[in-house]
């Protein structure tokens, strides 16, 4: 971008420390959200509208006991947050955060670098960022850490492929790579009918099951509920950071809302019109508030709508079984971003004149079938294993009930238990007698 080194250094600088001057702002932010969505204060204690809170919690991370446990890898286990520390930074300097601006008499855009392959760089980086997560497992001498890792690791791998190709559609459609090229594609305006009501060119509207994809992985990739499973509480503790504590616990935390910040920032990049001012703020005062720096404003407004909307799912969402978990990323939303690529490429091959248009309606038609084919042929099997898990049949051929007695879950409505012939009537007459007669029925049955 033939910035000067000074420069450089100064934007690196500044995109640094404002990491983490959001982060903590993104902290109290979804607390604060979550208390008002659940019917409580959240923090107000601590400073101004509990913004110390937050403060506090992260200076206590830094003096808390740091330990490592016996029989973990010491270099590894070391080693490991920082990886996810270094991927979260790095995928924000191909970012563009603004337009072009002058500082100290230099006129440069508001990003640290860009390249024609800016896309496929994040989709790298990203990938990096597993290493930290698997080697954590690896280090720890906890089976609980291990199988966490694992679990992070097969959920990371199977919604990256569904973000990658989610960004192919935008590639296509924007005709390079460059996250500021693709920001200047969508600067146009489209106009809605005969209405002529200018609406932004924004990726997200044309490419819009593009954009839901995108959505829905970024919550997969950032371990969010409904997609949290690589850490859920009531299953594995708290995953592949189980074993860690004190301030490489908090270099985990730093990163998990620094991603959750980054992916918002690559989708505002590709589907929202980056730092473009939206419609009617481009036109007023002759386009004032789209450019130099009120650009950098309009940026950081669309992340943290984005933002809010993962911490809306975090307050409003269950979470996944985690078999369902993968079946929508594997099942679902890698076929059809397939199918919606292939319709993309037909679509400008048709436009362009290489194909007729008729060939586009059929391959749409024929990709429509196969999507409806696939959704009714996965709910006939899940109808299928949901009977079979219901009623199982013995070797000697006799139904057996899972349900019986209760065990290991509560019947479902409509289930009826069988009798228990001999076993109910004997518990009722146990819980009806005396401490001195159990005490004496138990020392007959051997304690038992």
């Amino acid at each position: 971008m033939n910035d000067p080194w000074w420069l450089v250094v100064i934007k690196i600088v500044v995109v640094f420390v404002g990491l983490l001057t959001w982060t903590i702002f993104n902290v109290w932010f979804e607390r604060r959200e979550l208390g008002k969505m659940q019917n409580r204060l959240g923090p107000v204690m601590n400073g101004p509208l509990g913004l110390g809170q937050a403060v506090g919690d992260g200076v206590k991370l830094l003096f808390k006991e740091d330990f490592r446990p016996a029989k973990t890898d010491g270099i590894v286990f070391n080693l490991a947050p920082y990886l996810t520390a270094v991927a979260a930074f790095t995928m924000w300097t191909v970012i563009p955060l603004g337009g072009q601006v002058s500082i100290f008499g230099h006129v440069t855009k508001l990003q640290i670098a860009d390249f024609p392959v800016s896309m496929i760089f994040v989709m790298a980086i990203s990938g990096l960022g597993i290493y930290g997560l698997v080697l954590a497992g690896w280090a720890s001498s906890s089976t609980y850490s291990l199988f966490g890792s694992m679990r992070a690791t097969a959920q990371l791998i199977s919604y990256e492929i569904a973000m990658g190709l989610s960004i192919v559609a935008v590639a296509m459609y924007a005709g390079s790579m460059s996250m500021g090229d693709v920001v200047g594609a969508q600067s146009a305006t489209m106009h809605f009918g005969s209405l002529n009501v200018p609406l932004p060119g924004w990726y997200g509207l044309i490419l819009l099951p593009s954009f839901v994809t995108y959505v829905i992985s970024m919550f997969g990739e950032t371990n969010r509920l409904p997609f949290d499973l690589a850490e859920c509480e009531s299953e594995l503790l708290s995953g592949h950071i189980t074993d860690y504590s004190g301030f490489r616990y908090a270099i985990y935390f730093l990163a998990e809302y620094i991603n959750v910040a980054t992916v918002c920032a690559v989708a505002t990049t590709l589907f929202l019109g980056g730092y473009r001012a939206p419609w009617p703020f481009n036109v007023l005062w002759g386009g004032m508030l789209d450019q130099g720096w009120f650009t950098i404003i309009w940026f950081l407004l669309k992340v943290q709508v984005l933002i809010f909307i993962v911490v809306w799912a975090r307050a409003a969402l269950p979470r996944f079984r985690y078999d369902h978990f993968m079946s929508l990323g594997w099942k679902v939303l890698i076929p059809a971003n397939l199918g919606w690529i292939t319709l993309i490429g037909v679509y400008h091959k048709a436009l362009n004149g290489a194909l007729p248009m008729y060939v586009l309606i059929i391959t749409a038609v024929v990709i429509v079938a196969i999507v409806l084919a696939a959704v009714w042929a996965s709910d006939r099997r899940g109808a299928a294993e949901e009977k079979r898990s219901h009623t199982q049949t013995g070797s000697a051929g006799e139904e057996f009930d899972a349900y019986a007695g209760g065990y290991p879950v509560p019947p479902m409505p409509g289930v009826q238990l069988p009798e228990l012939a001999g076993l109910v009537p004997a518990a009722l007459e146990y819980e009806g007698q005396t401490a001195s007669a159990r005490r004496t029925a138990d020392e007959t049955d051997g304690g038992d």
